[in-house]
């Protein structure tokens, strides 16, 4: 697949759900069942997701198994065992094996659910990693996460007379946490770049072990933004660096996308309710300039 007209008609994911509308992690994983196609068992962490099955209904036309927020890598290697045990055994033939693919929020794959992430790795474990990545607990009103970016206002690190900043933190940076387990294949994605998405998991297909994809996914409540500025949102992101798009294949790390001329980064959190603290009642210079230059900093030495 090259471009979206090679992206499958036939949906994995039906309409219909009690996600909000223009929630970026739903658009993620449709794309993500589309590129893989129905035989896949997803393994959804305990997050925003959750809400897409609920007993008795479920959108998945494929197998869905719902576990506890910090046990999805642990469940996705039980899973995998048995599938190659039945293998061996014969009692599953190799065309009708499946691919199994792990769904969590930034929540479960930064924070709750990381230790049992290094141990799959660690082990070599053969599966499809998926992080929707809206920065917070979005599933429980919005508390802040180890992912939740410097200067974002959250239920937990809203501004105050005496830090005006909101989150005082850096986010996590998970893709180096994972680079440094030496996986055969990391990738960062975007709502807004599909083809770039499919291109890279098509490619992560070919290796076998962890394939990991971590996924701008804006929050239309938890960033205070309307629903249907999500792919427009998406794509300032990468305009201004603060989302770069990149992969690591055996831990050598190429941009897929590189601006020699970015976007001031100013005009993506003047898009988002959650930064507005930033620019009203009084224009907080020295964090949007912090902010600016710490992407800055990322791309200084970025040639590729």
């Amino acid at each position: 697949m090259t471009t979206l007209r090679d992206l499958p008609l036939d949906e994995s994911l039906a309409s219909g759900s009690l996600l909000c509308a223009g929630c970026g992690g739903v658009l993620l994983t449709r794309i993500f069942e589309k590129v893989l196609g129905p035989k896949t068992v997803t393994v959804n962490a305990a997050g925003c997701m959750s809400m897409l099955s609920v007993f008795p209904f479920t959108p998945f036309r494929s197998s869905w198994f719902y576990v506890a927020m910090a046990s999805a890598p642990a469940a996705a290697q039980g899973i995998r065992d048995a599938l190659d045990i039945l293998l061996k055994k014969g009692r599953v033939a190799k065309e009708d094996d499946l691919k199994v693919v792990v769904v969590t929020g930034d929540g479960a794959a930064a924070d709750i659910g990381l230790q049992a992430t290094s141990g799959a790795i660690h082990r070599k474990l053969d599966f499809y990693y998926l992080v929707y990545d809206n920065e917070g607990y979005s599933n429980t009103g919005f508390q802040a996460s180890s992912s939740s970016p410097y200067g974002a206002s959250t239920k937990t690190t809203a501004p105050t007379a005496l830090l005006p900043e909101g989150t005082l933190l850096d986010k996590k940076d998970l893709f180096e946490i994972w680079k440094a387990h030496r996986p055969p294949y990391i990738a960062t994605i975007s709502p807004a770049y599909i083809a770039d998405m499919m291109h890279k998991i098509e490619k992560a297909s070919r290796f076998a072990g962890p394939k990991l994809f971590i996924a701008h996914s804006p929050c239309p409540p938890g960033w205070d933004v309307s629903s249907d500025l999500v792919i427009r949102l998406s794509k300032m992101a990468v305009e201004t660096g603060v989302w770069p798009l990149k992969e690591a294949i055996d831990g050598q790390v190429t941009h897929s996308l590189f601006m020699k001329k970015r976007r001031p980064v100013e005009e993506y959190l003047k898009m988002q309710g959650r930064f507005e603290h930033l620019f009203s009642p009084a224009r907080q210079e020295s964090v949007i300039q912090a902010i600016q230059a710490k992407v800055d900093d990322y791309w200084k030495n970025v040639t590729k």
